[in-house]
């Protein structure tokens, strides 16, 4: 198969199975960069970044027309709160990845996959939560829940929706349109920081090698994801779904341990 047309049909592939749970598909996209095109650890989760944080700017492009700005300043101090925390912890998680043998890098990613399959699994029991918390230690527990999404983000190369937009829900009460937004402006100065802590390295030269298959990719992870929202609201029950994509990362998470 072309090496575009198969960059497509990945992108294709894990943007359907993103927009069956409104998020971006690089948590399916990750592995498939390790199974079919060869890349080394580091390389994929450079050329996953940088897919997101395309993948991500044009959801803000997107949502941008449906934008309160009312509701964004309302909510600033959420979104400066968990920065506090995410950017660290995606500098500082880019800084240890390049640092690590891949074989030990695969072993988190599976790890950190297994998480958010679980994360995954709670979201469809848990509808709707609120843990009540507020002053200092709210401040500080978001902080923290910044710091460790952020490590998650610049580890697997996703914009980590899939744990803001809950921790957002449990602790500052808010509905999940606005969590969404909210989270969107919270991942793309995050994975910048990650991208930039990728780009002293060696490895980011796989970017400028793979802009191509890159580009293919994207656009079809946006066809993908289209499809995964129609199949959403009209064919498949959305706990079946969730079933479906949860065992997914996990034999992906096993995969990875293994490679």
């Amino acid at each position: 198969m072309d090496y575009r047309l198969k960059g497509f049909s990945v992108g294709f592939s894990t943007g359907i199975l993103g927009g069956l749970v409104g998020l971006g598909g690089a948590e399916f996209r990750l592995p498939l960069l390790l199974k079919f095109f060869n890349f080394n650890t580091l390389e994929a989760i450079i050329l996953n970044k940088f897919m997101s944080l395309i993948t991500v700017s044009f959801s803000i492009v997107f949502r941008s027309q449906a934008l309160n700005l009312s509701n964004i300043t309302s909510n600033i101090q959420i979104i400066i709160t968990f920065l506090s925390g995410s950017l660290i912890g995606a500098w500082f998680a880019a800084d240890w990845a390049t640092k690590v043998k891949h074989s030990l890098l695969n072993k988190v990613i599976a790890f950190l996959m297994t998480l958010i399959a679980i994360v995954m699994l709670l979201r469809a029991y848990i509808e709707s939560f609120y843990l009540g918390i507020d002053g200092f230690m709210l401040i500080l527990i978001t902080v923290v829940v910044g710091f460790f999404i952020g490590i998650v983000s610049a580890i697997l190369g996703v914009a980590g929706g899939e744990l803001y937009i809950p921790s957002i829900t449990l602790l500052y009460n808010t509905n999940i349109k606005l969590s969404g937004t909210l989270s969107l402006l919270i991942s793309f100065p995050t994975m910048l920081a990650a991208f930039a802590r990728y780009s002293k390295d060696n490895s980011f030269v796989v970017i400028r090698n793979n802009k191509s298959l890159s580009l293919w990719m994207v656009g079809g992870t946006f066809l993908g994801s289209f499809v995964g929202g129609y199949l959403l609201l009209s064919l498949l029950p959305e706990k079946l779904i969730i079933y479906i994509l949860v065992l997914l990362l996990f034999i992906s998470a096993y995969k990875i341990w293994k490679h």
